[in-house]
């Protein structure tokens, strides 16, 4: 008990210190790409000045007659050209557009078959404003009555889906963490359900070893021949339920058998030993149908078909067999007139575990399902069922030729 509680703990431990981790690596990308987009607006901020001195400039130079004042703004010519990845408009009082750079990289320029990017700007100039004014605001530059309006660029917009594609990863990674630990868990329990069996097969095979001798002393004591047929027939059962048990966790072997004959006796032995209250009807071709069959295993199957059937209508009702064939497959269907199963519950059904009775382990149809198509390569499933009116369970097994 302790170490179960000891267990959960680290459990949760482990838990809370993932989720800090990933909310501190998010929030520090978070902090990361509002930093540079601050340095961004800082340097756009810078051009907006330059842009101001160098217009300046040009109206000092028209009133003055005096060119020699350019030779002081070699550091706001640097700053003009040197913004080579920001993509930014700006625009007069007037609307008309003054200066642009970077709107379409190289790729896009190849993609619209190499159209001039001042092209491209006037054709979507109305756009490009409600763009980049929505990712940043707009700087207004006084003196010159312009305004400049900019983007993100090409490392910043990379950058903003940086945490969505972090978040995946860590989300793949925690599926992997769990399909790996809910397939460990798996591995363990059918190690212990395999140790079990195994163990119960054991157990079975000395108090069975001693009713075979009890027999051969009742034969010679001269007791009814009819009560040691039936008791043999228990034996037998009993030997069968031993080599299943055997059987679980290793590969059986198949051998070409006649499923109509296998599924018949199987049928008739439970029939011979259920509530007179149902009434079993049977459908089978009269000719041979060929399968490869481990026979214990596959009669394993059908009884525990046959018995969900049973506890389904509570003892009363009809049971139908029927076995049906085309060119590739035989088809074993087993259906009853009990409680039926909601369609969502179809898949469910199979899984180990579920149950809907209040004494029941939930292993029948999971351990049918694995014979049926983890040994015997085939299919079973719920073929139709409704609430209240009753389930067709089959089983599909490919022909031999």
């Amino acid at each position: 008990m302790a170490l179960s509680i000891n267990r959960n703990m680290t459990r949760w431990i482990i838990i809370v210190a993932s989720f800090i981790i990933i909310s501190l690596i998010l929030w520090n990308t978070y902090v990361f790409f509002q930093n540079f987009k601050n340095e961004e607006r800082s340097k756009m901020e810078i051009w907006s000045f330059a842009q101001r001195d160098y217009f300046q400039a040009i109206q000092d130079a028209d009133l003055n007659g005096n060119d020699d004042v350019f030779a002081d703004l070699d550091l706001a010519l640097e700053i003009l050209n040197n913004n080579n990845t920001t993509p930014m408009i700006l625009i007069n009082a007037d609307s008309t557009v003054e200066n642009y750079r970077n709107i379409i990289n190289k790729t896009e320029v190849d993609s619209i078959h190499n159209i001039k990017e001042e092209t491209y700007v006037k054709e979507n100039l109305k756009a490009l404003i409600l763009k980049y004014g929505k990712e940043n605001e707009p700087i207004k530059i006084e003196n010159n009555k312009q305004t400049l309006y900019y983007g993100n660029s090409l490392l910043l917009n990379k950058l903003k889906y940086y945490p969505l594609a972090l978040l995946l990863i860590i989300l793949l990674f925690a599926a992997v963490a769990y399909f790996f630990y809910k397939s460990a868990k798996t591995a363990d329990q059918n190690k212990l359900w395999t140790g079990m069996a195994k163990e119960t097969a054991h157990q079975i095979g000395t108090p069975l070893s001693s009713l075979v001798g009890w027999t051969e002393i009742l034969r010679n004591e001269q007791v009814n021949p009819e009560y040691l047929k039936e008791i043999e027939k228990d034996i037998t059962r009993l030997q069968t339920i031993t080599d299943r048990f055997s059987k679980i966790g290793s590969m059986p072997t198949l051998d070409k058998m006649d499923v109509v004959k296998e599924t018949l006796d199987s049928y008739e032995y439970l029939k011979a030993r259920s509530s007179k209250l149902i009434d079993f009807e049977i459908s089978v071709p009269q000719e041979h149908l060929y399968v490869n069959l481990n026979n214990q295993l596959y009669s394993w199957t059908i009884e525990n078909l046959v018995k969900n059937a049973i506890d389904a209508m509570k003892g009363k009702g009809t049971l139908k067999l029927a076995i049906t064939n085309d060119d590739k497959y035989v088809k074993i269907s087993i259906q009853d007139t009990g409680k039926g199963i909601s369609k969502q519950n179809f898949n469910s059904v199979f899984q180990p575990g579920y149950t809907t009775k209040k004494r029941g382990w939930g292993l029948g149809l999971s351990l049918a399902k694995r014979i049926i198509e983890d040994y015997h390569n085939g299919k079973i499933k719920v073929l139709q069922s409704e609430i209240g009116k009753g389930t067709t369970m089959q089983i599909s097994l490919k022909l031999l030729s």
